[in-house]
């Protein structure tokens, strides 16, 4: 058993046995829906590839006449960039909340219960009363977004800052550092590599309340088609549509993971093969 806790897989072994769970689950597919395709081969809920390709082949390559644009292309403009903005404003807020309430005691004591308060407060809940407030336009939307994952992120970052070692803020001051530089100079470099791993971290439900509002109110982006064809079991449409956000997503993670990597190597230490 020592063994196997000791022994890790090289790069090849790493990327096959990650790749065989995502095959099994294509096989899976690929065999139920063969299945059902004998049963009814008008089956519209497992489509087999052949039907997904033609489905790609209209949304992704085709320009809609109503629209003027493809589809796939437009949607994916329009929920990336709702996306963007929301995570921007969230990683900015949490940067300067975060170091101010970790590092400041009277600070922490006024802004740190109501920020936990907010954290647990169900994005979804208040939906309606960000549409009431700021409409059915993009405003809403990217709100939601901003209020689901801030907050928690903030938490996170001002815990993070707030544990920093205590020597090194006496260290600092020893050295004639007034609040101000340690917090550039001491908190800063170290707070930054946190808030990559929150982003990482909120990818998921960001993307969750992007749809969430899209599907409620919208006219174009990745969660409006979804649930603009779901209402004629268009899975062909679906499916696809799916495969591309966790591609997008996982693209974003892959890039932050390379960001955080590239700039902050030192908080990421290797560990022995």
């Amino acid at each position: 058993m020592r063994r196997l806790l000791n022994a890790r897989p090289g790069g090849g072994a790493r990327f096959l046995l990650g790749l065989l769970p995502i095959l099994a689950l294509a096989l899976l597919y690929l065999g139920v829906a063969s299945a059902r395709h004998s049963e009814n081969p008008r089956d519209k809920i497992t489509p087999i590839p052949a039907a997904m390709a033609e489905a790609v082949q209209t949304m992704a390559f085709e320009v809609d006449p109503r629209t003027g644009e493809v589809p796939l292309v437009a949607d994916t403009k329009a929920s990336l960039r709702r996306l963007g903005i929301a995570m921007g404003l969230a990683a900015a807020t949490t940067l300067v909340l975060g170091l101010v309430i970790g590092l400041f005691p009277y600070v922490n004591a006024g802004l740190g219960p109501v920020t936990a308060t907010i954290s647990v407060i169900p994005p979804i809940a208040v939906l309606p009363i960000l549409f009431i407030v700021f409409g059915l336009g993009e405003v809403s939307k990217i709100v939601l977004i901003f209020v689901g994952v801030t907050p928690v992120m903030v938490r996170d970052l001002a815990g993070h800052v707030r544990a920093l070692p205590e020597e090194q803020i006496v260290k600092a001051q020893t050295l004639g550092a007034g609040a101000w530089l340690t917090l550039i100079r001491v908190a800063l470099p170290q707070a930054l590599p946190r808030l990559i791993e929150n982003l990482r971290l909120s990818l998921c439900p960001a993307w969750v309340y992007l749809i969430s509002a899209e599907a409620i109110a919208a006219d174009v982006g990745l969660g409006y088609r979804i649930f603009l064809v779901r209402r004629y079991l268009s899975m062909d449409i679906i499916l696809p549509y799916v495969v591309w956000i966790t591609l997008l997503a996982v693209i974003m993670d892959l890039a932050l993971v390379a960001w955080s990597r590239g700039f902050y190597g030192w908080a990421h230490p290797r560990r022995a093969h």
